[in-house]
Formats: structure tokens, C-alpha cells, sequence
């Protein structure tokens, strides 16, 4: 059941991973196509461009997560028990996307929600941008629970 979980989110995080790159590419080409063959810039690309990567950024963060390809260092695991390690390392992944990305990320969505603060060429609410934050941590929090309730073998 918890891995039919994990292969639909996986899915579906990692769709939406590509579909926000391919939109990422192409605002960067409109951007530069716009600046150097029309000569007349866009005014929104390069906030969107930031937004996007913003979103990549954190959404890829936890893709990466999910499927155990993020950055290791894998020096401890050789002179310890590595199952025991890799559930502390799971742990404190959790502890943090729990505290910073979920709680913190969900103060600042509402703090700035509640302040109006939109951003300056799109005039987008950046609560909505930083939606990614909290997202992103429920999702590293989903993988690394699912890590420490089912953990498997370092990939090779």
C-alpha cells in the first residue's frame, strides 16, 4: 500500500518537475529571443524565471529525495551500521523538512498573504510563490517516513 503511495507521487511529482522546467526553458529562451532579435524585453520573463526556479529547485529537491539520488556522504556508512545510520539520517531529514520547509514555509505563505505582498511584474501574490516551501517539505517528510519504515539498500 505505502509503495503504491510512494510510485503515485513519484509519478506525479515527477511530471510536474519536467512540465515546470520545460516552462522554465522556455521563458528563459523568450526572454533572450525577445531581448536580442526584437530588442524590445520582456517585462515578466525574468520574474517568472525566478519563480520557476524557486519551484523546480524545491519540487526537484524532494523528487531527488524520493528516489534516493540526492548528494551523500557516504564515509560513515562503511564503519557503522548503515541501517541504523540511514534511519538517524531519515530522522533529522523529517525533523528538518517538518520544521523548516512545512512550519516555517507555512508562516511565511501566511504572513505575506496577509500582508498583500505581490510581486512586482507579474503581480502575483508571493504567498503563492512560496507555497513550494511547505509543499516541498510535505513531500521530503513523506519520503523520509517512508525511508525509515521501509529503508532499502544504497544504490550503486
Amino acid at each position: 500500500m505505502l509503495s503504491r503511495v510512494k510510485k503515485t507521487i513519484d509519478s506525479i511529482l515527477g511530471r510536474a518537475v519536467a512540465v515546470l522546467m520545460a516552462f522554465l526553458v522556455f521563458d528563459v529562451v523568450w526572454q533572450v529571443f525577445s531581448r536580442y532579435v526584437l530588442q524590445d524585453p520582456s517585462s515578466f520573463t525574468d520574474e517568472l524565471a525566478r519563480f520557476l526556479l524557486i519551484w523546480v529547485a524545491l519540487l526537484g529537491a524532494a523528487y531527488v529525495t524520493g528516489q534516493r539520488m540526492h548528494l551523500a556522504i557516504d564515509l560513515l556508512p562503511a564503519k557503522v551500521n548503515a541501517a541504523w545510520l540511514e534511519r538517524l539520517i531519515y530522522s533529522l531529514v523529517g525533523l528538518f523538512a517538518l520544521l523548516a520547509l512545512v512550519i516555517g514555509g507555512i508562516r511565511l505563505v501566511n504572513i505575506t498573504l496577509t500582508l498583500n505582498q505581490s510581486s512586482s511584474a507579474l503581480q502575483l501574490p508571493l504567498g503563492y510563490v512560496y507555497l513550494a516551501l511547505p509543499i516541498s517539505g510535505m513531500l521530503i517528510f513523506f519520503y523520509a517516513l517512508v525511508e525509515m519504515i521501509q529503508p532499502k539498500k544504497h544504490h550503486n
